[in-house]
């Protein structure tokens, strides 16, 4: 049976899940109920029910390094290898679509959930996040990116308005989704809680019509996260294809309703009715049962696996002669996380572990070493407690201990979805005890776990080496002593500008929104492209990362012309792009990530606003002791196009534009200039640009006379001192935060009723702000369900209580918000029988 033959209702009914995880299917149509899972670094298949958080119980599966970690990498196949290996866990324990992995771009290191992003930078997200959907795929289930788009904090995330124009939209925080997009082909994609320029995502028609499907050639089913989506029928009619996790028969009998009332075109309706069901087919798997578990020797080849990604992800930060050990270095091992490890974040991604390791065990087990001793040197949560530094210090201070490793970090409270960080600093207690240590008189080799950026105030002063092990997963602990003895040679690189400070960062004046409008007022200028343009001096440049192996480059040559007598890596083919010689000046076989950037024609003969310079391009080379190799980087649509917002076009800027190589964005010893008549593919245009403002003179301009001109600040990257006029002139329109409501709707969030002037409304979103800091107080984690509550606004409800709330039961709530409570109390419980009544109808129509 076609869909076109079942009823409307029918139809209406696949747009929904059937519980948590589950999506509705349809036996007459032969459309099989799918079974969706978080999985960005690890299946996390629930047992039972489950929970829309997926904070209950689920089925043990292998905990990969978290995408902000793996993107330290910068290997698009070593992703693809991990993808292939979530794939089949997520085959094995009957999952069908895989919701990861997480491409959001990292505006600000407070967010909260950075550590399930890859990188500030869309080429290296792309690519990445390309070569994990490849891999999961390849087993016959669906990979999900997520979440698209323009999601960038956590506070108010289902009740915020992403502010943003639509030029450094595209060019920003669309382009690695356009990349995945068109190299990897994933069959669904997930979209944001918040609004875009004030329309929701799951129903935002420029995103999900124009751009996705219509540009990129998306083909598959849009999924909206987990209580994203606000109106069922506006949502169809612009290419949301399935809500979750499960509004019941609410959202179905709003369909019906919208499509006998001519509002919601039957195609449409049809439309997303094909997408769910291609989704269900093209999954589709036998043999599988629901509580079945992984086999031993998966887990254990999957653990190995996970070593491999974790050893090519650390990054050496620091390195003055102490690493690699020694064999039969004695050490002093300290850190509370030493022996009870992080290695993944909190939230809706965690995964039940197959294994886990530690790092005390790890370096026991080590044969080219000895630990002397153990110290906890710290509280976990970070209380002061100056018996634990003492121990620690009497224990480097040993005549039998030859280097201190000390494991230091964030703790589980700091970085969890549902939260944003309130500060970059480590726990003071930490930086006590590094500062304590450093008069034992021992090299000290700090192990630095966080899925983020930290500040280091004591980097400088007597610290011998630094390890960034990120959030590494269960075979972190072993790939760290790799590294530590030299069985592994360092080669992560940075996919992220650690700052010296949290106020250098350019958002950090606005970030994040406690209102509703969240204005990106930074423009282009974030992470890197902030600090090389503004001059802004960094703890560690975006792309860094040492090894135990020398490198130099040499040889840059354009369109592809490249130097015979050197062998080519395997990636090299005959295209227009970059080559250049990339050599091992030492005896240890290792890595290294060479990078391209660019940098447009300059003022006045260009005259697009851009920054100094941006990443197009990137290869992780291997290289054998005194090895060289001709390495090849192609152009591509991305390589010079930028986004004419009034054409609505892409365009390639015309003149003399200059190409760099190197290891990262500040150490880029080759350079090239290249003339751009060309043009680079049939999507765009070559053309010399407008003048990038109507002012007269250069960006070198003093501050008086950059004030004469609209866009001001923007034109030197000094977006900390912008004005509102020049957001307005990069905007294109004025862009002020709403004032806070007057009256609470029902997109307003739960903690906004602690303003409220009803007294059951305050009391309530009061109590739940005091209820998730005790919690968070007492457990050292934070209280996620209760985080979740606050940041939902009441239309939310319709969509995750499974049918029992309405939108008219809603509206009774939002009634209650504003103070009116016997009110809407009373049309609160009216209106749960009679929504129960026509559940029972639909319920029954759909079994007929």
């Amino acid at each position: 049976m076609n869909l076109e033959e079942l009823s409307v209702e029918e139809r209406a009914a696949l747009l929904s899940g059937g519980s948590e995880w589950d999506s509705r299917g349809n036996k007459r149509a032969g459309v099989p109920s799918f079974v969706m899972s978080d999985g960005p670094h690890g299946v996390r298949r629930q047992l039972g029910e489950g929970d829309h958080l997926g904070l209950g119980a689920s089925k043990p599966a292998t905990c990969f390094p978290t995408a902000g970690t793996v993107a330290n990498s910068w290997d698009p196949d070593l992703a693809e290898e991990m993808g292939r290996a979530l794939g089949r866990e997520a085959h094995d324990l009957d999952v069908n679509v895989l919701l990861g992995p997480g491409m959001n771009i990292k505006r600000n290191p407070l967010c909260g959930r950075n550590f399930e992003y890859y990188s500030e930078d869309p080429q290296v997200a792309g690519r990445m996040a390309s070569g994990l959907i490849k891999g999961i795929q390849s087993n016959g289930i669906s990979a999900c990116p997520k979440h698209f788009a323009v999601n960038s904090q956590e506070l108010r995330r289902q009740a915020s308005n992403s502010v943003i124009d639509e030029r450094m939209m595209r060019e920003l925080y669309l382009t690695a989704f356009e990349i995945a997009v068109r190299e990897a082909a994933p069959h669904a994609i997930m979209t944001s809680y918040n609004q875009i320029n004030g329309v929701y995502a799951h129903e935002n028609k420029h995103l999900l019509q124009d751009i996705l499907r219509d540009e990129w050639g998306f083909d598959g089913m849009v999924v909206s996260d987990w209580g994203g989506s606000n109106s069922a029928v506006a949502a169809a009619k612009a290419g949301g294809s399935l809500e979750m996790p499960s509004p019941g028969y609410t959202s179905v009998r709003e369909l019906i309703a919208a499509v006998k009332a001519g509002e919601l075109p039957e195609s449409d309706l049809n439309a997303r009715a094909a997408e769910v069901a291609k989704i269900a087919q093209l999954t589709r798997f036998e043999g599988v049962g629901r509580d079945d578990l992984l086999r031993d020797d998966i887990v254990a080849a999957h653990h190995d696996v996970a070593r491999t990604v974790a050893e090519n992800s650390l990054v050496l930060l620091k390195n003055d002669a102490v690493l690699p050990l020694r064999p039969g270095t004695r050490l002093a091992v300290i850190g509370d996380m030493t022996c009870t490890p992080r290695f993944q974040g909190s939230g809706s991604s965690k995964v039940n572990a197959t294994r886990e390791e530690n790092l005390l065990d790890e370096l026991k087990a080590c044969a080219g070493v000895t630990v002397a001793g153990y110290a906890q040197g710290y509280e976990r949560q970070g209380a002061h407690n100056p018996a634990l530094v003492n121990d620690a210090v009497a224990l480097a201070g040993r005549v039998d201990v030859d280097a201190v490793i000390a494991v230091v970090g964030l703790d589980e409270r700091s970085e969890s979805e549902g939260l944003d960080r309130s500060t970059m600093a480590m726990p003071q207690a930490q930086n006590e005890l590094i500062a304590a240590l450093k008069t034992a008189g021992k090299p000290i080799i700090a192990v630095l776990v966080a899925g983020s950026p930290v500040e280091l105030p004591w980097l400088d002063d007597g610290i011998n080496a630094v390890l960034y092990v990120g959030l590494s997963g269960q075979a972190g602990a072993s790939a760290a002593v790799r590294v530590l003895t030299g069985a592994v040679n360092p080669s992560g690189h940075l996919a992220e500008t650690w700052p010296l400070r949290y106020s250098d960062c350019p958002s950090a004046g606005w970030y994040p929104e406690t209102g509703r409008d969240v204005i990106y007022r930074e423009g282009p200028f974030v992470g890197y492209r902030y600090y090389e343009t503004a001059h802004v001096p960094v703890r560690f440049p975006f792309g860094y990362g040492l090894s135990y192996s020398d490198f130099t480059y040499s040889g840059l040559s354009v369109d592809g012309h490249s130097v015979d007598e050197h062998s080519v890596d395997e990636h090299s083919v005959d295209e227009r792009g970059v080559s250049f010689v990339v050599t091992n000046d030492s005896d240890i076989p290792g890595a290294t990530v060479a990078q391209l950037y660019v940098a447009g024609p300059a003022e006045p003969a260009g005259g697009v606003l851009r920054p100094a310079r941006e990443l197009k391009g990137f290869r992780k080379i291997r290289l054998g002791a005194h090895e060289s190799k001709v390495v090849h980087i192609a152009f591509d649509r991305y390589t010079f196009r930028h986004y004419d917002a009034a054409a609505g076009a892409w365009r390639t800027q015309s003149g003399q534009w200059t190409l760099m190589v190197g290891t990262n964005v500040e150490d880029l010893p080759l350079a090239a200039p290249v003339t751009v008549p060309f043009i680079i593919n049939d999507d765009e245009q070559t053309a010399p640009a407008a003048p990038v403002d109507t002012g007269s003179g250069n960006a070198g301009l003093h501050d008086a006379a950059l004030a004469d001109r609209a866009l001001g600040h923007y034109l030197t990257g000094d977006v900390t001192h912008v004005t509102d006029a020049e957001v307005a002139a990069l905007f294109g329109h004025d862009a002020i935060p709403s004032s806070a409501p007057s009256k609470f709707s029902a997109n307003d969030p739960i903690s906004s009723w602690k303003y409220s002037k009803g007294f059951a409304a305050r009391t309530i979103a009061r109590t739940l702000i005091k209820r998730e800091a005790k919690i968070r107080e007492k457990t050292g984690a934070p209280d996620l369900n209760v985080l979740f509550i606050l940041n939902m606004p009441p239309r939310a409800m319709s969509k995750m209580t499974q049918g029992m709330v309405d939108s008219a039961m809603v509206e009774a709530v939002v009634r209650i918000a504003n103070g009116h409570t016997l009110r809407g109390a009373g049309a609160f419980i009216a209106g749960f029988f009679r929504n129960r009544r026509a559940n029972n109808r639909l319920a029954k129509e759909l079994r007929s």
